[in-house]
């Protein structure tokens, strides 16, 4: 499949399944509701104030909305991350944000923190600790000025271990406060209202420009770093800014919506057996995939066992493990 067949598809096929996506995250859920009545409440332009305008606007389309920049943001990190590390096992949890991001929300959350900053408190102190733990893991990986990518790699998995023990000792002492943290942690939507997304968009926008705007060095970093700078490339600027776009990208995903796994590592898989791997057309079908991915895994969360939820995490974990695996032998990794 050339690269114009792939342009087609991208263009066409992907934005159909995100609508075919989005039309039925806005109807399933504790109640059902029909397309034409979500149209309908829709062409309104604003929620007219009866339970199901409610619904629609207040509570779906927001989390919908947020569940589609959170899939987008984690996917392109991994993209980015895989293609940088030359590792198919990289994911945007590899690099320690996670786990900085788990120890500052629980953090927050046991000083009692989420109604501070207009409910922002835990969100923020997320995303604080997701960027220290990604610097800290810049600083321990540099050497002479050179980022060593090998170093990168074991720093972020010592750190982010370092950081889960934190985490572990505070669910420890949480006492009462214990469930509010598990939950985060295990990734959840139902915070969501337009304010976080509006938050998440600049986010979003940089992660998919950035991604695309380091296309071509991300394809000559394939070939190594060598190779890279022969071909006239900045070796050394173009990791920092890979990894300073990946963590700021993961930072804000996770700090509204908690730890979701294996999206960052799934979905560029699936991009790069879909599409090919070259960078110039995977940042935006992995950025399409993503989000279309999160939002099902949303949608099945909370109508699986309605009227209760079940944290999106769970499901992403349950969808992607089996899929990896079975992936790793068709490749006769494992």
């Amino acid at each position: 499949m050339g690269l114009r067949r792939h342009r087609w598809v991208v263009a066409v096929i992907l934005p159909v399944l995100a609508v075919v996506t989005a039309v039925a995250a806005l109807c399933l859920g504790s109640e059902v509701l029909t397309p034409q009545r979500v149209w309908h409440i829709l062409q309104q332009g604003v929620s007219s104030g009866d339970s199901v305008s409610v619904i629609v606007w207040e509570l779906r389309l927001p989390r919908m909305t947020m569940a589609a920049l959170v899939g987008m943001l984690l996917s392109v990190s991994g993209v980015i991350l895989q293609g940088l590390l030359r590792n198919d096992l990289a994911d945007p949890y590899t690099i320690g944000v996670s786990s900085g991001a788990a120890m500052g929300a629980s953090a927050a959350v046991l000083a009692g923190w989420e109604a501070k900053w207009h409910g922002f408190g835990v969100p923020m102190a997320a995303f604080v600790c997701a960027i220290a733990a990604t610097a800290v893991v810049l600083t321990v990986a540099r050497r002479g000025g050179v980022l060593q990518v090998s170093v990168f790699l074991l720093a972020g998995i010592v750190v982010g271990s370092f950081m889960w023990s934190g985490v572990t000792l505070m669910l420890t002492l949480a006492g009462a406060d214990v469930g509010r943290v598990l939950f985060w942690l295990m990734g959840s939507f139902a915070d969501a209202e337009w304010t976080r997304v509006r938050l998440l968009v600049p986010f979003a926008l940089m992660g998919v420009a950035g991604l695309r705007a380091m296309a071509y060095g991300l394809n000559a970093f394939a070939l190594g770093e060598e190779s890279a700078a022969h071909l006239g490339f900045d070796v050394e600027r173009l990791k920092r800014w890979a990894i300073v776009l990946a963590a700021f990208s993961t930072a804000a995903a996770v700090s509204v919506s908690g730890i979701i796994g294996f999206v960052g590592l799934v979905v560029p898989h699936i991009a790069r057996r879909l599409f090919g791997a070259d960078h110039r057309q995977l940042f935006l079908s992995a950025a399409f995939l993503g989000a279309i991915l999160m939002v099902w895994a949303d949608t099945l969360a909370r109508s699986i066992a309605r009227p209760a939820e079940i944290p999106v995490g769970v499901i992403t974990a349950l969808l992607g493990a089996p899929f990896f695996i079975t992936l790793l032998r068709r490749e006769k990794l494992v």
